[in-house]
């Protein structure tokens, strides 16, 4: 488990929170990485208006991330180990958020964990790391495999973490859950505008993330067999409508039995229902033409020719 959380441990914690949420959504990540490539120069408003325009259909988690195209493309480029994280964080969050706490111990231990211009770094029984501003984000990069080990005699540990270009957040994207999550890491859980972030394990597909004023779902369409697709991945069948009796006709959700067309006996006239006679209407002329004659035309009998074959009506 360690070993899994140990290249986002040291992301701020609301970043974290948004990656592990988003990580549940895996099959979503390729899409959403290929959205944010093509639009890295929108940042701000703009980035925020363009995803409101585009109504894109992934979960607000996974939208939260698409100012961060660098994070959706290491999710993306690694698929297995984003699926085998939402995968853990969805049946195991209190471990998760337990193997991210060893790994922040020990590159504090070490000494590459520290507070600088661009995090917070709060140690004690529980290590949190905050933005020195919360509006504006900074994603570190390091190796996993050199911050949670102990360095070398006379190695420079002050580089090992480096911070490149930040993202501002501010207000425009409080609707994806900035600026209201957090973890508490007293519970080992995530939190989003002051709900506790959570899915049914066994159900993915009811599971709505508490974010304000946001709905971003696209009714599932049926697949093959007559199953819909849900959330994370799941088919479930679809519902099979009642079979109607024939003769029977359905208004308004009630079912009303036609009655049974009645024989006329021949040579006699129907009537409808206001006991008006058929036979005073005219009858209807067939309008299909055959080389300028009507099919009435082409069937009648020639002289000399004998009668022709009886038609069977239906």
């Amino acid at each position: 488990m360690d070993n899994l959380v140990g290249r986002i441990a040291l992301y701020p914690d609301s970043l974290l929170g948004q990656v592990l949420a988003a990580a549940t959504f895996s099959d979503q990540i390729p899409d959403a990485a290929n959205w944010a490539d093509g639009h890295h120069y929108l940042t701000g408003a703009a980035l925020a208006d363009a995803i409101q325009a585009d109504m894109l259909p992934w979960d607000p988690s996974v939208q939260a991330l698409l100012p961060f195209p660098s994070v959706l493309e290491m999710m993306a480029s690694d698929m297995n180990w984003t699926q085998a994280l939402g995968n853990a964080f969805l049946a195991q969050e209190p471990d998760v958020m337990a193997a991210v706490q060893r790994e922040r111990q020990k590159a504090y231990q070490y000494g590459y964990l520290r507070t600088n211009p661009q995090i917070v770094v709060t140690p004690g029984s529980y290590i949190a790391i905050a933005p020195v501003n919360p509006a504006f984000i900074v994603v570190p990069v390091y190796d996993p495999l050199l911050v949670y080990a102990a360095p070398r005699p006379g190695f420079f540990v002050g580089g090992a973490i480096r911070f490149g270009f930040g993202v501002t957040i501010g207000g425009f994207f409080r609707p994806w859950g900035w600026g209201v999550s957090h973890i508490n890491w007293g519970e080992r859980a995530v939190f989003i505008d002051n709900a506790r972030w959570g899915r049914t394990w066994a159900n993915r597909g009811t599971y709505s993330h508490p974010y304000p004023n946001l709905h971003r779902e696209i009714p599932p369409r049926p697949g093959p067999g007559g199953s819909v697709a849900r959330g994370g991945g799941e088919r479930r069948e679809a519902p099979v409508p009642p079979r109607v009796p024939p003769g029977t006709e359905t208004r308004g959700g009630e079912t009303r039995g036609q009655p049974a067309p009645q024989r006329v006996p021949p040579g006699s006239a129907a009537r409808g229902p206001e006991g008006r006679g058929q036979a005073n209407r005219p009858a209807p002329v067939e309008q299909h033409q055959l080389h300028g004659r009507s099919q009435a035309e082409k069937q009648a009998p020639r002289e000399g020719k004998g009668q022709p074959k009886e038609e069977h009506h239906r």
